[in-house]
């Protein structure tokens, strides 16, 4: 289930070394692949240009999760589906999975969790402080300006 192949940390880094173009390509194969089956983003994210970091390491606790079994999710998942899926998870992480980065626009001075919302969930209860992610902005003022925040550890 979590063996995502070609989309690793490791392939994440070796994209962002070939630059934000092959960033973009390696996010849009990735959220379109069966284990994000993340299609829509994928197209919306390929609409208009955007600026890349990371992966980065990123405090768990900067993190907005848009998708959950709250009602007030803005993505609801039915809880039983959540569980099962965050606990798989989880139990891959305490066997030494690396899960891909996960996805985050920068918007207005919040990281707002686009994609990897179940793994997000599953490194909280696993007890991370920390998570990998991409992150995406619309204007590369916005990107300068994370690179210098606080919010990256430096």
């Amino acid at each position: 289930m979590h063996d995502r192949g070609e989309f690793t940390l490791e392939t994440a880094r070796a994209a962002n070394e070939e630059g934000e173009d092959a960033l973009a390509r390696w996010v849009g194969a990735f959220l379109a692949s069966r284990g994000s089956n993340n299609e829509t983003l994928a197209a919306a994210l390929a609409q208009d240009r955007h600026w890349w970091v990371g992966p980065v390491q990123v405090p768990l606790g900067e993190l907005v999760r848009l998708a959950g079994p709250e009602d007030e999710a803005l993505c609801t998942v039915q809880p039983d589906e959540w569980e099962g899926d965050v606990d798989a998870m989880q139990d891959s992480l305490d066997g030494g999975w690396q899960p891909p980065p996960l996805l985050a626009e920068y918007r207005e001075g919040c990281l707002l969790l686009e994609d990897g919302n179940h793994r997000y969930e599953a490194l909280v209860r696993a007890g991370r402080t920390h998570a990998w992610t991409l992150v995406f902005f619309s204007d590369p003022h916005a990107r300068d300006e994370f690179r210098s925040s606080s919010v990256l550890e430096h």
